[in-house]
């Protein structure tokens, strides 16, 4: 648990203390670029090699500099190498964070910090945690997340890669897919199956795999967008010693349950740039004249309401959320709303443009929103698809009876990608 609320810094005194701090190591927001080609309006990265790892440098720097001032893992337990703090002080950083320049982040970074350290810092041993979960933390390792497989998507409990025990290590066969930084990752945080036995999610261990282990090949997925941010990753005779094992043999299932329910908390919010927003929208309203068409005012106005109302519930889950608990089922609102505005966005700006989005006529304000079209539907997947979070939400929130039970793995219990 975090700090008793008495042992607390005030929020307004830490609130200043956070705000001065930012100020060293950023520099302050600027005005809204004045046309949508001036941000990155891809939902997932589509850099080439170079540019990715200048990009992962920049936000390695301020991610070191925040976990070295006492600023990452706000409300993880301090007995877990978190700050121990409420969830209060965490929307505050957040709030004061966004009047600042934050490098713009990467899927590679946030499956990092708020997944498999996150994971490593709540089922890994105390060795486990000084030496892995702070580097992940601080960003000196980099992590990727090896669940999904070509035949277990969804249905994660029916993962097919296997683990043998072997004179004090584990031998690994498999394939994973979807990987996103595989390429630049140190070490994946891979599921495997460590006894065919038993129920499917009874028979699952969770383990650290240095990505350079012999054995273990990455190809890059090339997206449709033109990207390759994804990949498959190949195991063949992979050895990983005991000591890279998270949690006891069996007890992947809840490691993955765990590391999802922050993944769908880190989809819904973050600071990370998911494609266009609202204001990207508006712009290119006002660059095509149509801000007085009453049907695109009506449009625009939706557009507005939905993103305010997902920044409120975002905040709300936040403050909600036990402090240094892991993230509940209300995590799967703020992931749900975040795949439905960046649908409506990119539907609003293809109205808008009409032909003008079909193809790169240099035009300025159009042909960049095709990178938007073409990822947003690629999130309704990501950290679970939509009728995952539905049935959560109906099943855990709202107490409607749950799915009924057959010799599958109950689809409310399913955990996502």
């Amino acid at each position: 648990m975090s700090k008793p609320e008495a042992d607390q810094p005030h929020i307004d005194a830490w609130r200043t203390q956070v705000r001065q701090w930012l100020a060293t190591v950023l520099e302050s927001r600027r005005t809204p670029a004045s046309t949508p080609e001036a941000a990155d309006l891809a939902v997932f990265h589509n850099l080439p090699d170079d540019e990715e790892r200048l990009l992962l440098e920049r936000c390695r720097a301020y991610q070191r500099a925040r976990f070295d001032a006492g600023h990452q893992a706000l409300t993880l337990p301090r007995d877990k190498g978190g700050a121990g703090l409420s969830a209060a002080h965490a929307a505050a950083f957040a709030q004061e964070e966004s009047a600042f320049e934050v490098p713009p982040s990467t899927e590679l970074i946030s499956v990092t910090v708020r997944l498999v350290a996150m994971a490593v810092s709540l089922f890994g041993t105390p060795a486990q945690r000084d030496t892995h979960a702070r580097a992940f933390l601080r960003t000196d390792l980099l992590a990727c997340q090896l669940f999904s497989e070509p035949g277990a998507g969804s249905d994660l409990a029916a993962l097919r890669t296997r683990a043998r025990e072997e004179e004090g290590a584990w031998v690994i066969d498999g394939q994973k897919v979807w990987t996103s930084g595989a390429q630049f990752a140190d070490y994946g945080l891979l599921l495997a199956r460590t006894d065919p036995d038993v129920v499917k999610q009874a028979g699952i261990t969770a383990f650290l795999l240095p990505m350079d282990t012999p054995g273990v090949q990455v190809r890059p997925i090339r997206q449709m967008s033109g990207g390759a941010s994804f990949n498959e990753v190949f195991l063949e005779g992979v050895r990983v010693p005991d000591e890279l094992r998270i949690g006891r043999p069996g007890q992947g299932w809840e490691v993955a349950t765990a590391t999802l329910a922050f993944e769908r908390t880190a989809s819904g919010g973050g600071n990370r740039r998911k494609g266009g927003t609202f204001a990207d929208v508006l712009v290119l309203a006002r660059s095509l004249g149509r801000t007085r068409d009453p049907l695109v005012r009506q449009r625009l106005a939706d557009l507005y309401v939905r993103s305010e109302l997902r920044a409120a519930t975002v905040d709300r889950v936040a403050r909600a959320s036990a402090d240094g608990g892991r993230p509940g089922p209300e995590a799967s609102l703020t992931k749900l709303m975040a795949s439905d505005l960046l649908t409506r966005t990119g539907q609003t700006a293809a109205e808008l443009m009409g032909a003008r989005i079909s193809a790169d006529t240099g035009e300025p304000d159009t042909f960049a929103w095709t990178q938007h079209l073409l990822g947003a539907p690629g999130y309704r997947l990501a950290g679970g698809t939509d009728q995952i979070q539905r049935n959560l939400i109906g099943e855990r929130v709202l107490g409607l009876p749950g799915e009924p039970r057959t010799d599958r793995v109950p689809f409310s219990e399913l955990p996502g990608n």
